[in-house]
C-alpha cells in the first residue's frame, strides 16, 4: 500500500509540474519566434541598404563620366613650369635615438641615514658599509649609462648620415629631372618636333580619367604645318554601367540591377566619346600657344585596335 501511495503522490506531482512545463514551453518558442523576426528584419535591413548603396555607386559612376568634360574646364591647364619637382625631403626624424638617457641619480642608491639610538650603536658602521656599496652600484650605474649613451649617439650619427645621403639623392634627382625639363621646354619652343610630341604625351598622360578608361595613345607633331596627330584609344562602351540602379526581391532574397535601356546606353556613350573628344582638344590646345600649335578640323579614321575605337586630331 506504501508503495501505490508513493506511486500515486508521483504522478500528482507530475500532474501539477505540467502546466509549468507547457508554459515554459510556450515562452521559449515565443522567444525563438521573437529572435527569428529581428534575424528577418535585420537580414531585410542589410539587403536593402546593399541594394541602396549598389544602386548609389552606379549613379556616381553616371555622374563622374558624365563631368568627364565639364569637370577639367576649370583646372589649370598643364605647363612646363608644373612639371618641374622640388625636393620631397621631410624633416630628419631621430625617433627615440633623438632624446638622451637619463643619467643615474645619487639619491636613488644612498641608503638611508641611521636615527635614533641606532646612531649611537652599530648604526654608523653599517652605514658606511651602506654607502660604500652604494657607490660601487652608482658608479656600475653610470658605466653602463656611458655605454648604452655612446650607442645611441652612434646609431644616431648613422641614421643622420642614412637622412642626409637620401636627401642629396632626392635633390640630385631633382635637379636632373628639372634640368631634363628645361632642355625640353627650350626644344619645344623652337619648335623640335620630338619635344612637342613629348610634352603632348604629358599633357594626356597628367589627364585623370574615371577607372576603366583606356589609357592609350600616339603623338606626333608635323612642324611644318604646325599640326599636332593624336591617336587616342576612346572609352568602350562596357564603361556605361549596365545597371540603372539596384532593387532587393524579398521573394527571392536577392539584390538584382534594373537593366538600363540599350537606348540610353547608346547614347551615353555616344555622348562621352564627344566629351572625350573635346576634352583632349581642350586640353592640348589650353597647354600649347598657337604659335606652335595650330587647331585642325577632327575627324575619325576607320583603325580598329583590340575591337576599340580610336580617334584622331
Amino acid at each position: 500500500m506504501a508503495r501505490s501511495g508513493s506511486l500515486a503522490q508521483w504522478e500528482q506531482r507530475l500532474a501539477a509540474q505540467r502546466p509549468d512545463d507547457d508554459r515554459l514551453a510556450r515562452e521559449r518558442r515565443q522567444r525563438d519566434r521573437e529572435q527569428e523576426q529581428v534575424r528577418q528584419q535585420e537580414h531585410l535591413g542589410a539587403q536593402q541598404r546593399a541594394a541602396e548603396e549598389q544602386t548609389a555607386a552606379a549613379e556616381e559612376r553616371m555622374k563622374a563620366l558624365e563631368e568627364v568634360l565639364t569637370s577639367v574646364l576649370p583646372l589649370r591647364p598643364l605647363s612646363f613650369d608644373r612639371l618641374l619637382t622640388a625636393p620631397r625631403t621631410p624633416e630628419f626624424d631621430p625617433g627615440a635615438l633623438g632624446v638622451a638617457l637619463t643619467a643615474p641619480d645619487w639619491a636613488d642608491f644612498a641608503p638611508v641615514p641611521p636615527a635614533g639610538l641606532d646612531r649611537f650603536l652599530a648604526g654608523p658602521r653599517r652605514h658606511a658599509r651602506q654607502v660604500a656599496q652604494a657607490h660601487t652600484r652608482f658608479e656600475a650605474a653610470q658605466a653602463e649609462h656611458q655605454r648604452r649613451e655612446s650607442e645611441r649617439r652612434q646609431e644616431l650619427a648613422v641614421a643622420k648620415a642614412r637622412y642626409d645621403r637620401a636627401v642629396t639623392e632626392e635633390r640630385a634627382k631633382v635637379v636632373a629631372r628639372n634640368a631634363y625639363v628645361t632642355r625640353r621646354r627650350s626644344a619645344f619652343d623652337a619648335g623640335d618636333a620630338e619635344a612637342v610630341g613629348w610634352f603632348v604625351g604629358c599633357v594626356l598622360r597628367n589627364s585623370r580619367y574615371p577607372d576603366g578608361f583606356p589609357r592609350e595613345y600616339q603623338v606626333a607633331y608635323h612642324p611644318e604645318d604646325r599640326e599636332v596627330a593624336v591617336d587616342l584609344e576612346l572609352p568602350p562602351r562596357r564603361v556605361i554601367p549596365a545597371a540603372r540602379a539596384y532593387r532587393y526581391v524579398k521573394a527571392r532574397d536577392v539584390v538584382e540591377p534594373v537593366p538600363r535601356q540599350e537606348t540610353e546606353i547608346t547614347r551615353s556613350h555616344d555622348r562621352l566619346v564627344a566629351c572625350v573628344t573635346l576634352r583632349t582638344l581642350h586640353e592640348i590646345f589650353g597647354a600649347t600657344p598657337p604659335e606652335v600649335v595650330r587647331p585642325r578640323r577632327a575627324g575619325w579614321t576607320g583603325r580598329s585596335v583590340r575591337t576599340s575605337r580610336w580617334w584622331r586630331a
